[in-house]
């Protein structure tokens, strides 16, 4: 059974919602504005035309005061008010639709931009599927808020407001009956909401779930194929399927037994109760208009109240979804980058270590610490090779001295400049990466290596010629406009690294970080690999994390880590002087495997 809907977290997310809305919407304010107005405007005219079909009847046809002038007149003025509303109605359609659209454009890119921006210690935890189902099918939802949401509930209640005047002006009596019906209207709302919010709130996080479910298995399908563990994903994905199948049906159950038929009744109980009154008083000729009009109108008191209460069930879902954007652009938002950081270049120490490490401390999760104490100089220029078991703190250490977790104790300083106090697009253009796994654009080599930057052809190919990658790419079908498929399939895994490295070099960084850059290529690659780092001595700070040794052989200084600690540091001839040391286990250990 669902639980019941928590108030103090609905208010949350209508708050949420509606504080995202006038950010998306900040610059087309005077939009809804005129939108509003022809609303209005629409309503008024829609309300004159019962009333002008009543001074018909009671005026010229029931006493037969064919009046062919006036009559024509009245006539032409229900079809030209007619006409002219539903102009109106559609100036605000096209207004309304374009705020919504380029509400949901801004939306978008605001959810984009700041997901680039977030700290990396957010995506250890995200799930690729969700985040892009909230960047395109949460913020989808705001143009359903604003077409569908927005618009029919304005629309009703200028209608709904209308009428109820329009009633009162010709029998005060009947519109107290009509309004006596109203709470019942209302109460069947409130016990919609009550039951269809919680199945509205889990659907939509059991989408983002199978979204999620779906990403995963497609981005592993081989390990998966190659477990074969694809009866145990379906079975994980049908159970999804089913939870969401589930709430989705508990909310149009609430619809159909709430929305339409309960109002729908209350349209015929009215319609009843207004031709019964008529029937107990003694009508008049003058009076049989009225109740034209009145019927016109019942039509008009219901089907907006029914459209206000369908539209709960997406009200609630623009909601839920809107909240999500709105809690993904929180996230992280004491950890954003400072605009008033400043530029390295402009307070650099010449003299100064490239990367100065003081006593680091660090763990993921308080209690369990991953890097004790860690103290190290690397001067400009240098070539630093980093090496030890798995677990020993490597990668940690390498993802401190790219920002992407704060180092809460200790200091790291980048050429003098302490790290949290740089510029980050400096900081970024100053400090190049080379990973693992090499991520790859479905677009040409060209576009790989130049990430947006607006670099020359000159630039470009200075790049690849320095990471040894511009032989390999001119011999592709068309060069550096050679498009290199998803993922870069149609390279291998060692030309796959080299456009990585060129890519790294094309930014002109002064630090070279290399994440294990060598551990899935060929002997041959990583021999170019090695040539290439030996051309960057002296002139780039290289620092390497190393699974295979050969990578570092002739790095300036290796620094050997065992959980967490500096264990051993010195040139390869040192380390392997040292009878029974760690650096010299790992080097026979992979000789031996070689």
């Amino acid at each position: 059974m669902l639980s019941k809907p928590d108030p103090t977290s609905s208010r949350r997310q209508t708050g949420q919602a509606l504080s995202l809305l006038r950010r998306a919407a900040l610059p087309d304010q005077h939009h809804l504005g005129w939108a509003v107005l022809w609303l209005m405007l629409a309503a008024l005219l829609e309300v004159m035309g019962p009333i002008m079909g009543k001074a018909l009847i009671d005026e010229h046809l029931l006493p037969h005061h064919l009046d062919w002038p006036r009559m024509a007149g009245l006539l032409a003025g229900v079809l030209l008010t007619g006409w002219i509303a539903s102009g109106l109605r559609y100036l605000q359609l096209v207004r309304l639709s374009g705020l919504a659209m380029r509400s949901v454009m801004r939306l978008r890119e605001m959810v984009y931009r700041h997901v680039l921006l977030l700290p990396m210690a957010f995506f250890d935890r995200a799930i690729t599927g969700q985040l892009v189902s909230r960047v395109t099918n949460d913020t989808e939802a705001v143009k359903t808020l604003y077409i569908q949401v927005l618009f029919v509930m304005l629309d009703s209640t200028i209608v709904l407001v209308g009428t109820i005047c329009a009633m009162a002006w010709l029998d005060w009596r009947l519109m107290i009956i009509v309004l006596a019906l109203l709470p019942a209207v209302l109460l069947i709302v409130w016990l919609y909401q009550r039951w269809s919010a919680p199945a509205v709130t889990r659907a939509r996080a059991l989408r983002s779930e199978i979204n999620g479910q779906m990403a995963e298995s497609i981005g592993g399908m081989s390990v998966l194929q190659a477990n074969n563990a694809e009866a145990r994903f379906g079975a994980r994905f049908a159970g999804t399927n089913q939870n969401h199948y589930t709430a989705r049906l508990s909310e149009l159950r609430a619809n159909a037994w709430l929305l339409r038929p309960a109002l729908d009744m209350f349209n015929i109980i009215l319609l009843a109760a207004v031709i019964f009154m008529f029937g107990k008083r003694e009508m008049t000729a003058t009076e049989v208009g009225v109740l034209y009009a009145f019927i016109s109108y019942l039509a008009r008191v219901i089907e907006p109240l029914i459209q206000i209460t369908m539209q709960f069930s997406q009200l609630q879902q623009s909601v839920v979804a809107t909240a999500r954007v709105a809690a993904l652009l929180d996230e992280g938002a004491a950890q954003e980058h400072k605009q008033s950081r400043v530029d390295i270049d402009a307070v650099a120490d010449d003299k100064a270590p490239a990367v100065a490490i003081r006593h680091l401390d660090f763990a993921y999760n308080e209690g369990h610490p991953v890097l004790h104490d860690l103290s190290l100089e690397i001067p400009q220029g240098a070539f630093f090779g980093i090496v030890g078991h798995t677990g020993s703190g490597k990668s940690t250490l390498l993802s401190l001295l790219l920002r992407f977790y704060p180092a809460k104790h200790g200091a790291i300083t980048v050429h003098g400049m302490a790290l949290d106090d740089i510029d980050n697009d400096r900081f970024r253009a100053d400090v190049g990466l080379v990973p693992q796994d090499p991520f790859l654009l479905a677009a040409s080599a060209r576009e790989n290596i130049d990430m947006g930057r607006g670099l020359t052809q000159t630039q470009i190919e200075a790049a690849a010629r320095a990471a040894h990658a511009h032989d390999f790419i001119l011999a592709l079908d068309q060069g550096y406009d050679t498009t290199l498929g998803e993922g870069g399939s149609r390279l291998s895994v060692g030309q796959k690294q080299l456009i990585a490295i060129a890519r790294a070099l094309a930014g002109q960084p002064r630090i070279l970080l290399l994440d294990e850059a060598t551990s899935h290529i060929d002997s041959q690659t990583e021999q170019i690999v090695q040539v290439a780092l030996d051309e960057l001595r002296g002139k780039v700070t290289v620092i390497a994390i190393a699974h295979r040794l050969s990578t570092i052989r002739d790095a300036d200084r290796i620094i050997v880590l065992n959980h967490g600690r500096i264990a051993e540091t010195g040139p390869h001839e040192r380390l392997m002087q040292i009878d029974g040391g760690l650096y010299q286990r790992l080097y026979l250990l992979q000789q031996l495997a070689a």
